[in-house]
C-alpha cells in the first residue's frame, strides 16, 4: 500500500531539514535540537545512539571539538514515505581527539547519507524522531590517519597514538536498538 504524503508536508520535512544542516554548520545547537520533539542520533558505523538532549549535546561537543570546521555540501536531497533522505559530502579538518584517536590535522572529505525519520504525531503533524547516519569509516580513517607521512620518524609516535586510540575505539559494545532489529513486514 502506497501513502500519498501531501506536497505541504514534503515542503515543511524538508525545510526542517534543510534548517538543521544550516543550524549544525553554525554549531547552533539550541536550534538543532529544537527540530526534535526528542533528539535522537544513530551512527551506523560506530554503533552508537546518541538519545536525549544531554547525550546529543555531547556527541555536538565531541564531534566538533574533534571537527571545528565541520561544513557538509549536499548531494542529492530525497522524500520517502516516512523519511527525507540526503545524501551529502561531510568535510573538516581534524584538530582535536576523536574520541581516544589524537588530532593529526588532517583535512577529510566523505561521502555520507543521513535518514530524517518522521512520525506523526496522532495530530496530523510530523515530527522528526530520528537522524540515521550511514557512512564509510575506513574512508574517514584514511584520510585522517593515512595522510600522516610515515616515511618521518617525527610522525612515529603520532601514528602510534592514533592506532592505539583506533584499537580502543575499535572495542566498544554495539547499541542493541541497532542490533536487534525487527524483520521486514513485505507481504
Amino acid at each position: 500500500m502506497t501513502t500519498v504524503i501531501s506536497d505541504d508536508i514534503l515542503a515543511s520535512r524538508q525545510k526542517l531539514v534543510l534548517d538543521h544542516f544550516h543550524d549544525e554548520v553554525r554549531q547552533e545547537w539550541d536550534d538543532v535540537l529544537a527540530t526534535f520533539p526528542h533528539p535522537r542520533y544513530e551512527l551506523i558505523p560506530t554503533m552508537t545512539v546518541h538519545d536525549g538532549d544531554a547525550a546529543v549535546r555531547g556527541y555536538y561537543r565531541d564531534s566538533r571539538r574533534a571537527f571545528p570546521d565541520q561544513d557538509h555540501e549536499i548531494i542529492a536531497l530525497r522524500h520517502s514515505g516516512d523519511a527525507v533522505i540526503v545524501e551529502f559530502w561531510l568535510l573538516g579538518t581534524h584538530l582535536g581527539p576523536l574520541g581516544a584517536i589524537p588530532p593529526t590535522g588532517n583535512r577529510f572529505r566523505v561521502r555520507m547519507t543521513a535518514y530524517f525519520i518522521f512520525e506523526d504525531d496522532g495530530d496530523g503533524a510530523e515530527n522528526l524522531v530520528c537522524e540515521r547516519i550511514y557512512f564509510d569509516s575506513l574512508t574517514l580513517l584514511k584520510q585522517l590517519i593515512g595522510g600522516l607521512n610515515l616515511r618521518n620518524p617525527r610522525n612515529w609516535p603520532l601514528a602510534f597514538r592514533c592506532l592505539r586510540g583506533l584499537l580502543r575505539e575499535a572495542g566498544g559494545t554495539p547499541h542493541p536498538a541497532l542490533v536487534n532489529t525487527p524483520k521486514a513486514d513485505l507481504s
